[in-house]
């Protein structure tokens, strides 16, 4: 029975900071969705004793170890000897899987360098774990504890799409088998944006009961998830988490734009889209970020036919049409500034709305009036056309990527026909 994990994220590029552990993450977030508690996350370096140190800990304390990283060709790579050593296994030479390794170099047109040999090698009674877009597979092995009981390794390489691949593919669904009993898990994911991740905690606070289902949250800035997890009877599990998600939007309707893994961009994309509204944007103070996000999302030309970024006032003046006299008597942070640079890059690119901002983003260029963190908003379909003042706080990067997220909120709630202004957070 797999109830409690412990991932294991190898190599020096982590432990030196160098590299971000999104591995872990990713696996977390999967295991807690199908109700599997994850006890630690062990980030170690490619030290032997330190590798060894790490998996003997967690094998005693887990029923599942998921590791990632150590399964390369190099003499660093230290992941497929730790476990034989840790477990008393004699490594074994899969042909099948050497094979295919050289399959993979001869493809590209290149010969396979002999220390490659070393990914075709496994611990005895280890399950391969197929690679699709590598040449390093992982494996599966079941031990003793040295206290009783059994404990199941996982290892998988550590580039984030090979590895993400193979939990999908591979190991989730095997997990999903050996939790030990027949009960399923349903879950709800709401996104949220406009409200705090302890805010959010204090809002759904008594309004699911431990023995109803699991409440998580994870905030992956700028938007905040709230995922609910009931586990129950195939015929009992969708019933239960659809009332406990009733519940939530009750609660906190007004902050959630989306009900899956989605990002404000992908709603965006989506929304514009199936309303077949033509976009135009004009920056300042985000120099094109918000044009980022959206063509980020397949299909975006579908919608957005572009962006003015008009960082400077010259080119506010030339590009857009805003007039030299609102620059001189009101500034580029202004309503009537930002009212004119979203009426011309409406009147230029002849779309159906356009959205417009122009901020002081720091850490410089604030004043007692308009501190670091003042961005102006207007959006414009047709005749209509509305303005708000925002105050952000933060770094630099922080004020730009939250009044991206802003922006792309207004659009959403256009799109969905709601009161744009109406969004409450950081308004003044």
């Amino acid at each position: 029975m797999i109830q409690v994990a412990i991932i294991l994220s190898t190599g020096n590029e982590l432990t030196s900071g160098r590299t971000v552990d999104t591995n872990a993450n990713f696996i977390a977030d999967r295991l807690g969705a199908i109700g599997v508690e994850v006890a630690a996350v062990m980030t170690v370096g490619d030290v032997s004793e330190r590798l060894r140190w790490a998996w003997e800990t967690a094998i005693e304390r887990a029923d599942l170890v998921i590791s990632t990283g150590g399964l390369g060709p190099t003499s660093d790579d230290l992941t497929t000897e730790t476990v034989a050593q840790v477990t008393g296994r004699k490594l074994w030479q899969s042909a099948p899987v050497l094979e295919a390794i050289r399959e993979r170099f001869a493809r590209s047109g290149r010969q396979m360098p002999p220390n490659n040999a070393k990914q075709a090698l496994f611990p005895e009674g280890a399950l391969i774990i197929p690679n699709e877009l590598g040449t390093a597979p992982g494996f599966r092995l079941e031990v003793e504890r040295r206290g009783g009981g059994k404990a199941h390794l996982v290892t998988l390489p550590g580039v984030p799409r090979e590895m993400k691949r193979m939990m999908e593919a591979t190991v989730l669904p095997w997990v999903g088998q050996a939790r030990g009993h027949d009960k399923v898990f349903a879950t709800r994911v709401f996104q949220t944006f406009g409200i705090s991740e302890s805010a959010l905690d204090e809002a759904v606070s008594g309004l699911i009961a431990p023995g109803e289902g699991r409440v998580a949250f994870r905030a992956s800035f700028p938007q905040i998830s709230l995922r609910i997890v009931v586990e129950a009877s195939p015929a009992e599990a969708e019933r239960r988490v659809e009332e406990l998600a009733g519940r939530v939007r009750q609660r906190v309707g007004q902050f959630v734009f989306a009900e899956d893994d989605a990002t404000m961009e992908e709603v965006v994309a989506r929304l514009l889209a199936e309303r077949r509204l033509k976009l135009a944007l004009a920056e300042s103070c985000t120099g094109g970020l918000i044009s980022h996000r959206l063509t980020n999302v397949p299909g975006s030309s579908r919608f957005h036919l572009g962006s003015f970024v008009t960082y400077a006032n010259e080119l506010k003046q030339t590009v857009l049409g805003v007039r030299a006299k609102t620059l001189a008597e009101h500034g580029a942070v202004s309503e009537p500034c930002v009212r004119e640079m979203v009426a011309g890059a409406l009147e230029r690119s002849q779309a159906d709305l356009a959205l417009a901002v122009s901020g002081i983003a720091g850490p410089d260029g604030g004043t007692p009036d308009r501190p670091v963190g003042t961005v102006w908003f207007a959006l414009a379909a047709g005749p209509s056309l509305v303005a708000r003042r925002y105050q952000l706080q933060g770094t630099r990067d922080w004020i730009k990527l939250v009044a991206s997220q802003v922006g792309l909120d207004w659009l959403r709630r256009y799109a969905l026909g709601a009161p744009v202004i109406e969004a409450a957070a950081f308004r003044r």
